[in-house]
C-alpha cells in the first residue's frame, strides 16, 4: 500500500482498527480527540464496539471488562485524563488483562493547555497507577512510528498479558506526515483460554484484582515481579542511534525532543562537533545496559527533554557517574529548538576543554 498524508491521531487509530481493536472506550481530551473522533466512525463501519463514556473514570473501566473478556480493547487519553484512569490501570495491572493506552501528552501540571509536552513520563514509566508495576511504554517520534508501534503494542500486550502505553506528545498527534498504514487484521475469533468466556463445559475462569493478606497479596507481587523481568530480558528493548561510532558527546532525548535534537546534531556536525544521539524507543524497558557502555567512551551526554528533566533521571541512573550529564529542557508546551540545543551541546564542549586545560596545568582533578 502506497504512503499517504496522514494526521498523527488519524494514524493511531487507523492502526488500531488494522490491528484488531475489537472495543474502544474514551472520553474527548484535546489534543487527542480527533483519534477518538475517528474511532467512533471506522469502529461502527465495521460492526465493532465503540462508546463515549461519561468521563474517564468511566472508560478505563469499560476497558477492563472487555479485557477480561479477552477482547483486543483500546483507550486514548491526554495528561489530565490519563490521571483519572490511573486506578483502572492499577486494577487491570492486578488481574494480568491487556490492554492498549494512547497517551497524546499536553502541557501541566493541572488541566494546563493544549500544547505538546512529555511531562507524563513519570507518569506512565514509573507504574501508571498505584503499587508495584510498570506497563510497557513505547514511544513514537514520527507519524510512521505512531502507526507501527501502535500495531506492536496490541501483540506485546497479548503477549505478556500487560497494559501498553504509547506515549507521545500532542506535537505528533497533530502533524501530519506521509506514511504507509500496515494490511487489515482478522479479527481474533478464538478467545484466550483464561479469559472470561463462560464455563463451556469446563472448569470457570476467575480473574480477580483482590488478594487479601499479607503473604498472598506479597505472592501475587513476586509473580508480577518476575513477569515485568522476563519482559526486560524478552527481548523487547527498543531504542535508535545517530552518528555514535565517533562521538565524544551524546544527546539523549524520545518523541519530538528527539526530532529537534537531530536536526540540531546536524547542525553540529557541520561545525566539526563529534556529537551523536541515542533515542529510547520503549521507555520502559529503557536502554540502562547500552547507556552504561555509551558513557564508558563519552565525554558528556546531554539529555533534552519537554519536561523539568523526567528521563534525565533514569539516564542519570544508567550512567552510574561515568560521564556528566546535563539537562535542557522546556515546559509548559514550549518545544526546544536546534538552535537552544546546540548552544547547550557548545556549552558542554566549552566545560570540557576547561577541564581539559586545568589538568594539563595541574590544577584539574
Amino acid at each position: 500500500m502506497a504512503k499517504q498524508l496522514l494526521k498523527g491521531n488519524i494514524a493511531f487509530a487507523e492502526a488500531a482498527v488494522r490491528a484488531g481493536c475489537e472495543a474502544y472506550f474514551g472520553y474527548p481530551i484535546t489534543p487527542q480527540t480527533e483519534l477518538l473522533e475517528h474511532m467512533s466512525k471506522r469502529m461502527v463501519e465495521l460492526d465493532r464496539v465503540f462508546l463515549q463514556a461519561e468521563s474517564e473514570v468511566a472508560a478505563v473501566n469499560m476497558v477492563y471488562g472487555a479485557a477480561v473478556a479477552g477482547a483486543r480493547v483500546m483507550t486514548s487519553s491526554s495528561s489530565p485524563g490519563i490521571s483519572l484512569m490511573q486506578e483502572g490501570f492499577s486494577y487491570m495491572a492486578a488481574s494480568d488483562v491487556p490492554a492498549v493506552i494512547i497517551d497524546v501528552m499536553r502541557g501541566g501540571p493541572g488541566l494546563g493547555n493544549i500544547q505538546p509536552a512529555q511531562g507524563d513520563y513519570f507518569q506512565v514509566t514509573r507504574s501508571a497507577g498505584h503499587g508495584d508495576f510498570r506497563p510497557i511504554v513505547l514511544a513514537p517520534a514520527t507519524v510512521q512510528e505512531a502507526i507501527d508501534l501502535t500495531v506492536l503494542a496490541f501483540d506485546l500486550a497479548e503477549r505478556y498479558r500487560t497494559l501498553v502505553f504509547v506515549l507521545a506528545d500532542g506535537a505528533i498527534g497533530q502533524m501530519m506526515e506521509p506514511a504507509k498504514l500496515p494490511p487489515m487484521q482478522d479479527l481474533a475469533h478464538d478467545r484466550p483460554e483464561w479469559a472470561l468466556t463462560g464455563a463451556k463445559g469446563r472448569d470457570h475462569n476467575i480473574i480477580t484484582s483482590i488478594n487479601l493478606g499479607a503473604q498472598k497479596l506479597e505472592a501475587y507481587n513476586q509473580h508480577l515481579q518476575e513477569k515485568l523481568r522476563h519482559i526486560e530480558q524478552a527481548g523487547e528493548l527498543r531504542y535508535e542511534e545517530y552518528l555514535l561510532d565517533d562521538a565524544d558527546l551524546v544527546i539523549v532525548a524520545f518523541g519530538t525532543a528527539s526530532r529537534a535534537s537531530q536536526t540540531a546534531l546536524k547542525m553540529l556536525r557541520e561545525e566539526g562537533f563529534k556529537v551523536g544521539m541515542l533515542r529510547p524507543i520503549t521507555l520502559w524497558p529503557f536502554p540502562e545496559k547500552e547507556l552504561f557502555e555509551l558513557a564508558k567512551g563519552v565525554k558528556g551526554i546531554l539529555v533534552v527533554e519537554m519536561n523539568a528533566g523526567q528521563m534525565l533521571h533514569d539516564v542519570r541512573e544508567a550512567v552510574a557517574g561515568r560521564a556528566p550529564v546535563a539537562f535542557y529542557g522546556r515546559m509548559g508546551g514550549a518545544i526546544p529548538l536546534p538552535k537552544d540545543i546546540v548552544s547547550e551541546v557548545k556549552k558542554m564542549a566549552e566545560k570540557m576543554v576547561a577541564v581539559k586545560v586545568e589538568d594539563g596545568n595541574g590544577h584539574g582533578r
